[in-house]
């Protein structure tokens, strides 16, 4: 909590205490109050509690310890890709992916005071990166912070006057910044997609649309793994609507992949294909099942 700007800590502090006195109503989230992530939480459980986290670790580890119920994490953007480090941190949480959420993304410069020439905005990078096009034609130098809502806090408490903060237009009234321009994001599409986190799997019913599954995998170093361990979504007809690959570990010897399909294990389709994938791979994980709340493509 220490993490967070001064003028962020009360509410921090009042949001927690809130919040661990229901903890089945607590939802953790990465930032301060007034995040794009504390929006989302709220659009996912409008009677929930929020609790404010400082890094996407501590909101994974409310969940972890009970503190709270579900976390809610950003994992990619329609406008600058998939969020730092989740790939890394979903596997390794131990938690499963239950619901999904898309949301549009705002973004507003605020600062202390319209009136003086503004020279720096502070964000989240994800932020900074979905306002690129703005900030250069602005002049405006870009400095990377934990998150949006944290960035205008940290403005609020700074003695520096050219300073400014990209974050939902909520959080200049919520730490009285002035409110410079509104939808500065480059593109009025912009959209994030975040995912519900919970300590148990759930099983959602077919009946309540198209059912999602994310899983990672690891390929084995051998020629054409990645054309073998597909071939099993081809031919049972299972549509993977995602497929990114990285690097876990130093040794480049073996590419590990995240995919979301279409379907659900127990499906004769779903399991057929993730037995020939695990033919082809040194290890795969599911992730979670959970309802489609977007069609792809």
């Amino acid at each position: 909590m220490d993490s967070f700007p001064k003028s962020a800590l009360d509410r921090v502090e009042a949001m927690t205490v809130a919040a661990k006195a229901e903890p089945f109503r607590a939802v953790a989230f990465q930032g301060a109050p007034g995040a794009n992530s504390h929006l989302a939480a709220l659009e996912v459980d409008p009677d929930c509690l929020p609790i404010p986290c400082f890094s996407f670790e501590d909101a994974i580890d409310a969940v972890k310890d009970g503190t709270a119920a579900r976390a809610v994490i950003p994992i990619e953007n329609s406008l600058h890709g998939r969020v730092a480090d989740i790939h890394f941190l979903l596997p390794e949480s131990g938690l499963s992916i239950i619901a999904e959420h898309f949301m549009r993304i705002r973004h507003a410069l605020m600062a202390k005071d319209h009136s003086v020439p503004l020279t720096s905005a502070m964000s989240h990078p994800q932020a900074l990166g979905q306002c690129r096009h703005y900030l250069r034609a602005n002049n405006i130098t870009p400095i990377a912070y934990a998150d949006t809502a944290a960035a205008a806090a940290y403005v609020a408490d700074s003695d520096n006057p050219g300073a400014a903060a990209i974050a939902p237009p909520i959080a200049a009234g919520i730490y009285g910044l002035d409110l410079i321009e509104e939808g500065i994001e480059d593109d009025d599409r912009n959209t994030t997609r975040f995912v519900v986190l919970a300590r148990e799997p759930v099983t959602p019913d077919p009946s309540d649309g198209t059912l999602m599954t994310t899983l990672v995998f690891e390929v084995k170093n051998v020629p054409a793994a990645l054309y073998k361990a597909m071939g099993g979504f081809a031919t049972n007809g299972v549509n993977m609507t995602k497929l990114e690959s990285y690097q876990n570990g130093a040794s480049f010897a073996a590419t590990e992949f995240f995919a979301d399909i279409e379907g659900a294990p127990g499906q004769p389709a779903v399991d057929r294909a993730l037995e020939e994938l695990a033919f082809h791979c040194n290890s795969v994980r599911l992730l979670g099942t959970y309802v489609q709340t977007r069609k792809r493509g």
